[in-house]
């Protein structure tokens, strides 16, 4: 069993190779040849040998770098950051499990603390915020620092596909929108559920917003959240709504008996058959959510145009910043 294994991701790999040309060569010619090619193979997972080149492919990373030389090296070690101390105190939380982060003060905690400090400096509104360790902490597992900061940057500020800073600015605006649009969704595909939750007053912030923030990086098993990252980085934020609605269904006759307290240390806590990228993925890719998500995304923006002046309020906000450090402990 193990050599047909072998001998099928060796096959796997190849065709990989084959793909994306010596050092990405071939990449963008082949992705505009046969665009639904590519986008079947990396749904099924992309080898993880090649992991770390073929995400500076898609995600645009590779790009920035080649136009930006030296400027991370400028950033780690002639700029000072106002968060340094901050990221500090929160490198030990990313992953402790994770062998590379272990050691304090090793190579995987000094490559973290590098990564984030230039990002703090590179982008000074945005700063340092704790969900980012965990967004940089996976793409080290797979890259130099260089490429995982400037893959971080691709992400934040939106090389190929909407910017996600909104994810860590003041009030996280773009999880307050990403939550919002998460609870309508539940509404229309999962209804019973949907109703369930509002008579036991659960809202999407209570369980869903590490999701967002960390891209599924944080608390999930590493198996499923490097399937996620590979769709998310070549399709973008749809795959976190998508994966979010596969758990809740996959999990639905469960979770509709439970009561509040329970329920809520479900929805932290799913069980391991979830939790199997070959089975969640195909569902998750089954539920078409694109058009919905631009709906909702226009009547959104339509009611918080209606309500900004009592938007300025802070205690308006269903999620405060420091919320945001509460979710990831």
């Amino acid at each position: 069993m193990d050599d047909h294994h072998n001998d099928r991701e060796q096959r796997r790999i190849r065709k990989w190779r084959r793909m994306i040309g010596a050092g990405g060569s071939d990449w963008k010619h082949y992705v505009r040849r046969k665009p639904h090619v590519v986008k079947r193979r990396i749904r099924k997972g992309i080898p993880d040998c090649l992991r770390g080149l073929v995400w500076q492919l898609i995600s645009g990373s590779r790009d920035l770098l080649l136009m930006h030389p030296g400027v991370y090296e400028q950033l780690v070690i002639y700029e000072t950051s106002a968060s340094e101390l901050e990221i500090i105190r929160d490198i030990s939380r990313t992953f402790p499990s994770h062998v590379f982060y272990q050691q304090r003060h090793g190579p995987g905690q000094r490559s973290l603390y590098n990564v984030l400090k230039a990002y703090s400096v590179y982008d000074r509104d945005v700063g340092y915020v704790q969900g980012m360790g965990f967004l940089a902490g996976l793409l080290l597992l797979y890259m130099s620092e260089e490429d995982a900061f400037w893959l971080l940057v691709a992400l934040l500020k939106g090389a190929i596909h909407e910017p996600m800073e909104g994810l860590y600015q003041p009030g996280l605006p773009l999880v307050q929108e990403y939550l919002c649009q998460f609870e309508q969704l539940v509404k229309e595909y999962l209804p019973k559920l949907g109703e369930h939750f509002s008579e036991e007053m659960v809202n999407p912030s209570m369980y869903a917003s590490q999701w967002f923030i960390t891209v599924f990086s944080y608390s999930f098993p590493f198996p499923l959240a490097l399937r996620i990252w590979d769709v998310f980085l070549y399709e973008g934020v749809k795959v976190v709504f998508q994966v979010g609605l596969a758990l809740l269904r996959f999990c639905h006759d469960d979770l509709i008996k439970l009561p509040f307290e329970k329920l809520i240390h479900a929805l932290k806590n799913f069980p391991e058959d979830a939790m199997n990228p070959d089975t969640l993925l195909p569902l998750a890719f089954s539920i078409k959510v694109s058009k919905r998500l631009k709906e909702f995304k226009r009547e959104y923006e339509k009611r918080r145009q209606r309500s900004l002046p009592q938007a300025a309020s802070p205690s308006n906000s269903s999620i405060s910043p420091s919320a945001n450090l509460a979710h990831l402990e």
